[in-house]
């Protein structure tokens, strides 16, 4: 005898939008389920002021963070955080001798050594904190891929820990300062405003670096070409007064290097230290210029690596 074996027959799919058989249970769809339950888009960007406040809910560990990379920059070296201090001063000493020995951009500077080293130090806190910004994302992708929380917490903790070795290297700059006859003033609370409007500044314009280094990693390559080239533009071993003065500069080259970021911001720290550094140096509205670039770039950087928050690690 022979067997037949039959497949039960297949019950027919209903189209999208056809009406559901008499009897048959209609299944929500995933998009409904998920709001009946409050379900959310995994790693979804958040609204502007809830990516703040959990910023905001986060500060204990970004000034963890910050405190810890920096404790650790230096401790496999046998002075340890002697070279925090060391290296910016080594770096004026190099300086010194090259632009104020041999090329001679010390003659009519006064105070030119509290001049050069307070630019150094400076000049230093941009420049870390751009390049730590743009590896800021790039350099921790096990901690993004492992942790949920706000990205920002990474370039933001990196300038912090850079304003951190400031105020050591300050330390050094304020000893500098009082060997070479600079008395303290009142104006050296000045110094105050002017490094909050420059952290301000630095830390937009790593989270700028941040997200283009994250979905471009070479251009952390590239960075200590255009940082040198921005150095050497900002008066940080020269004065800009005399430069302009002995260089017949057309108007707007002479109004791009008065507006440079970095410029400003190193000839408010001079202002604020050195007594011959007077306001007759300073650009016209430099504070204005000061308050600008910090709302421009910090505001500015922050909403465009917000705009990228949920593409960080991925990929």
């Amino acid at each position: 005898m022979s067997q037949v074996l039959e497949t039960p027959p297949t019950p027919a799919t209903p189209s999208p939008g056809a009406p559901a058989a008499p009897g048959a249970t209609a299944e929500p769809d995933a998009a409904a389920l998920a709001a009946r339950y409050g379900l959310t888009v995994s790693g979804a960007r958040p609204s502007l002021p809830a990516y703040v406040r959990q910023l905001w809910q986060r500060r204990h560990f970004i000034t963890a963070f910050s405190t810890a990379k920096l404790t650790a920059q230096y401790s496999q070296a046998k002075l340890g955080q002697v070279w925090q201090v060391a290296t910016p001063l080594l770096n004026a000493a190099v300086y010194y001798f090259i632009f104020g020995v041999l090329m001679g951009t010390s003659r009519g500077v006064p105070d030119f050594v509290p001049f050069l080293v307070t630019g150094v130090f400076v000049w230093t806190f941009t420049q870390s904190s751009v390049m730590a910004g743009t590896r800021a994302i790039s350099g921790s992708l096990g901690l993004v891929r492992a942790l949920h929380f706000p990205r920002a917490s990474l370039p933001i903790s990196y300038c912090l820990q850079q304003l951190q070795q400031l105020l050591f290297s300050m330390c050094a700059l304020v000893l500098i300062l009082l060997c070479f006859g600079v008395p303290p003033t009142a104006s050296w609370l000045l110094v105050v405003p002017a490094l909050l409007l420059q952290f301000t500044f630095n830390t937009g314009l790593a989270m700028i670096m941040a997200r283009i280094g994250a979905n471009t990693p070479d251009i952390a390559q590239l960075m200590p070409f255009l940082l040198r080239t921005w150095m050497y533009l900002s008066g940080v071993m020269w004065s800009l007064d005399h430069l302009m003065a002995k260089t017949d500069l057309p108007h707007f080259a002479a109004v791009l290097l008065r507006a440079n970021p970095a410029a400003v911001y190193i000839d408010l720290m001079r202002f604020a230290l050195i007594d011959s550094f007077t306001a007759a140096q300073l650009p016209p509205h430099v504070w204005a210029w000061a308050l600008g670039w910090a709302l421009l770039v910090g505001v500015g950087g922050f909403i465009f690596f917000w705009k990228a928050e949920e593409t960080y690690g991925r990929g």
